[in-house]
């Protein structure tokens, strides 16, 4: 099925074949690809580009994939482009370290290209949604205690009055859970709401809860052994 909006991505391999390959499905999905073989060269065809997702793979040479997603989260902010990356079964480290350099999700190789599609199209819809629940809903939560104000218009969090632009999905993450202060959330209800139909590794919210305590200590975010997790305040 083809979009119904044309959707711009970036691939980025140093296989020929691979770029060929993907490419070729992406097109026939109805995006418009780009593609770049060389990571050096990846920046500057994004910044030129503007795309709506980036495909990278980790395995490069020179700067590998994972150093890549963090140089174009610096050079590009936090929300403009979403990030999928591309990574070997049992690379675990990979996963991983993806996630925590900023990217949204990652395909397990051997890629299979309507498995990879879909879970492209799921993330745009996710985002999409989110971003028109964000105006319809309201733009601002405060806790109740004003210790987190969050403004989903600016994607930022502010704490003892300092502004924090977070990456999506930690945006995502900590506004859900501090919209409800003291509920629990499970994880069958964050994985709903945060990632929505795409399918993500068991320890995709562990990672980004780790780094949500990371930027803003322990004290917020309480885990619920065998449940799932709250704000407390």
């Amino acid at each position: 099925m083809k979009q119904e909006k044309t959707y711009r991505i970036v691939l980025v391999d140093d296989d020929e074949d691979i770029l060929e390959f993907l490419g070729y499905n992406f097109r026939k999905s109805g995006f418009t690809v780009t593609t770049v073989n060389n990571s050096s060269k990846a920046l500057q065809t994004i910044a030129n580009d503007l795309p709506d997702l980036v495909v990278l793979d980790v395995m490069m040479p020179g700067i590998d994939g994972i150093e890549l997603c963090g140089q174009i989260r610096e050079r590009m902010g936090e929300n403009k482009v979403l990030i999928l990356m591309l990574t070997a079964r049992g690379e675990d480290y990979s996963q991983i370290a993806g996630l925590d350099a900023g990217a949204d999700d990652y395909v397990l190789k051997p890629i299979n290209p309507k498995v990879l599609i879909s879970r492209v199209n799921a993330m745009l819809r996710r985002r999409n949604q989110y971003d028109y629940v964000a105006e319809e809903d309201q733009r601002l939560i405060v806790s109740s205690n004003s210790e987190f104000i969050i403004d989903r218009e600016s994607y930022t969090i502010t704490t003892g009055g300092v502004a924090h632009l977070l990456p999506r999905k930690e945006f995502e993450l900590l506004a859900l859970l501090v919209s409800k202060p003291g509920k629990v959330f499970t994880r069958e209800e964050i994985y709903d709401k945060i990632w929505g139909n795409s399918f993500v590794g068991d320890r995709t919210i562990d990672v980004h809860i780790r780094k949500l305590r990371g930027r803003f200590g322990d004290r917020y975010i309480k885990t619920v052994k065998g449940v799932g997790y709250k704000f407390s305040e």
